[in-house]
């Protein structure tokens, strides 16, 4: 009867934890929805919250209904992707974490799509927006997913056969969310081209400012927030028997992981304030919001596996990473309104080759193997560890590359060929608010209506 008793306090305590991460990586869609708010133009800020809605309610529905079996069903049901029958199914070792960990999943899985809209922001028919996010989250995302976090995935590092002896370590999504986020956010802006006006006559950028930093810097406040639920709460179970000891779970690891988490953005952000300091001559808090959201993406992978010397390390070379992809962004004038592609993909995919330098044994085995001892893994090649664990990285970083490409690419072109990808040149010009949705997010615009207006019908007269 103890044993019983004591069973059921630890699964009440796992169960409480992963709600709790997962209430606090949905705060993250909040913290989107501002961010997102702030970097677009002001005649584009309604659109843009609905979008940040849309892919919340619409992924829901998806992943419910399919996304979901996709990652961790286990195929042996008749119907494995409606009902409450679906969730008995899930890859999850214990059934009493069924719902707990379908509602964590989830909140991971509507992250990805607003990672793609960011990149696709200020040009995009709102059709277009319910179409790919409701095949983002409810297939591509999840196949990946069932990859790396499932335990039959190939290329996870709980399977049964270790690719490489060692597994993709991506704890937290560096690649499962970040890099598929951003690849689709890639072939989005690339095949609809750059917003009205961002390069003149000459291909020279030309500036197009968010209209309210204050948004912006609260949405990234919220978003790192939200990623203490994000990195720490991968540890879906914080109570696991360890070997010869009193010390029942991953408590050392949940801590660690968030210290990792917050040197290695706050790494970034202070390395890209000096740097784009020395670029362009002043200070900017934008490019800093960026930059430390960008050592965020880039620690999720190694959070677990990592020293924190080792996340600082993470943190300075994921400044320069986006740095130096929003400078060859320009160069081939891509435009991406909130550098989505370049953030998530660019710095996501350093944080998977990261991990595979940077990963400690003794974590390894702490956050896979549940501390047993007598365990061999491969772990960081700067550590000794040899090429196991870098090369199924790399592999992670590739086949993600190429899976994204080869299904979000073809929905985007098709998209573009029936003409309900990219409103129409005069929409642009006069906003999405006033030519798709009738309203404005802010009273003084509204005010400006009649102008606003005039130029609309103008345009429309033209054409």
């Amino acid at each position: 009867m103890e044993a019983s008793w004591e069973t059921s306090v630890t699964d009440s305590i796992n169960t409480i934890y992963l709600l709790f991460s997962a209430y606090l990586v949905f705060v993250m869609q909040l913290g989107f929805a501002m961010l997102c708010a702030g970097s677009v133009r002001a005649k584009n800020a309604m659109n843009i919250m609905l979008t940040n809605v849309v892919d919340a309610v619409v992924g829901s529905i998806s992943y419910f209904l399919f996304g979901f079996a996709f990652a961790f069903g286990d195929g042996s049901n008749a119907n494995p992707f409606i009902g409450t029958e679906f969730f008995a199914l899930k890859d999850v070792p214990n059934s009493s974490y069924d719902y707990s960990y379908f509602l964590y999943q989830w909140a991971f899985a509507i992250a990805v799509a607003g990672i793609t809209s960011g990149s696709i922001a200020e040009r995009t028919q709102f059709s277009a927006y319910l179409v790919f996010s409701f095949f983002l989250t409810g297939f591509v995302y999840p196949v990946v997913a069932h990859w790396v976090w499932s335990s039959s995935g190939w290329l996870s590092p709980s399977s049964s056969s270790l690719l490489f002896s060692s597994g993709a370590i991506d704890f937290a999504g560096s690649g499962v969310v970040h890099l598929v986020g951003g690849i689709a956010g890639l072939w989005g802006s690339l095949i609809e081209g750059p917003r009205v006006g961002r390069f003149d006559a000459f291909g020279k950028p030309v500036p197009m400012r968010g209209h309210n930093a204050t948004l912006v810097v609260l949405g990234t406040f919220l978003l790192w927030f939200g990623w203490f639920g994000f990195n720490p709460g991968s540890f879906d179970k914080i109570l696991v028997a360890y070997p010869n000891t009193t010390n029942q779970g991953n408590w050392t690891g949940v801590g660690r992981t968030a210290v990792t988490t917050a040197l290695a953005g706050s790494t970034a952000g202070i390395v890209t304030l000096f740097g784009r300091r020395l670029l362009v001559g002043h200070w900017d808090a934008l490019d800093v919001c960026n930059g430390l959201l960008g050592g965020f993406v880039a620690i999720t992978s190694g959070c677990s596996v990592v020293e924190p010397w080792a996340a600082i390390v993470c943190g300075f070379f994921s400044a320069w990473v986006l740095i130096g992809l929003n400078i060859l962004a320009l160069k081939l004038k891509f435009d991406d309104p909130l550098e989505a592609a370049q953030l998530h993909g660019g710095c996501g995919a350093w944080g998977l080759i990261f991990t595979g330098l940077f990963a400690k044994e003794e974590f390894v085995i702490q956050a896979f193997n549940s501390g047993e001892t007598g365990v061999v893994r491969p772990y960081g090649l700067f550590l000794g560890g040899g090429w196991g664990l870098l090369g199924a990285q790399v592999v992670e970083v590739l086949v993600i590359v190429g899976w994204v490409s080869v299904t979000m690419g073809p929905l985007f072109y098709a998209l573009h060929k029936l003409r309900i990808l990219r409103i129409s040149i005069d929409e642009e010009i006069a906003g999405l608010d006033i030519s798709s949705h009738g309203g404005y997010a802010y009273t003084a615009h509204q005010d400006n209506t009649p102008r606003f207006y005039a130029d609309y019908m103008r345009l429309q007269n033209q054409s």
